[in-house]
């Protein structure tokens, strides 16, 4: 059998380590991502969560979410 060339060993090494080390970087590019909008959405959420129970207690009627309620309904 032909033995290796310790040359092409460290080649496909440094290959295999710079491709593992670019999936590692876009895998926690999309985590930071994905973590990201589950916050923002959560933000968001009870910003308008909140905004509805001031308008609620200044006797406000909220005619906009009622709107959102009737068009979601696939009516």
């Amino acid at each position: 059998m032909a033995e290796t060339d310790p040359k092409s060993v460290q080649d496909l090494t440094a290959v295999v380590q710079t491709l593992l080390q670019q999936m590692q970087d876009k895998f926690q590019t999309m985590s930071d991502q994905i973590i990201g909008r589950n916050i923002l959405t959560t933000r968001i959420d009870e910003l308008e969560k909140n905004i509805a129970e001031l308008m609620t207690q200044a006797g406000v009627e909220d005619e906009e979410g009622d709107n959102k309620a009737t068009a979601g309904d696939g009516s």
